[in-house]
């Protein structure tokens, strides 16, 4: 009797096992702050970018009138590089300098500094 008891009991035990799911335990809520970054270009900042570019340009193509060409960079940069290039002068950063040249590197901005040659 005892034995059949026990098998009664384990075969229960064994039957019910397999009907439980494991549950997933979550960790601590850690909240994670957004980061703030800037998405909209205002004058200012806008200016400060196109002074950053023609100057760059002036360094690259000394005597010449580079306000065609700095247009050009203007016009194929993307609101978030010329946010980069005003905050960049603004802390004092020497990273203009390659965000211009990737900038003019692109074949579209390549293509009007090109166009703008030819006219002036």
């Amino acid at each position: 009797m005892r034995f059949n008891l026990i098998a009664a009991f384990g075969l229960s035990a064994a039957t019910l096992a397999g009907c439980v799911a494991p549950v997933p335990v979550a960790g601590p809520a850690v909240p994670t702050a957004p980061v703030a970054t800037p998405t909209v270009l205002d004058a200012a900042s806008r200016q400060v970018a196109r002074n950053v570019i023609n100057t760059q340009m002036q360094s690259r193509l000394p005597g010449a009138n580079v306000t065609p060409y700095t247009d050009c960079v203007v016009n194929n940069a993307t609101t978030a590089e010329l946010i980069d290039i005003a905050q960049m002068s603004r802390a004092g950063a020497s990273g203009a300098a390659d965000s211009v040249a990737t900038i003019v590197s692109r074949p579209a901005t390549t293509q009007c500094i090109a166009a703008a040659a030819r006219t002036a």
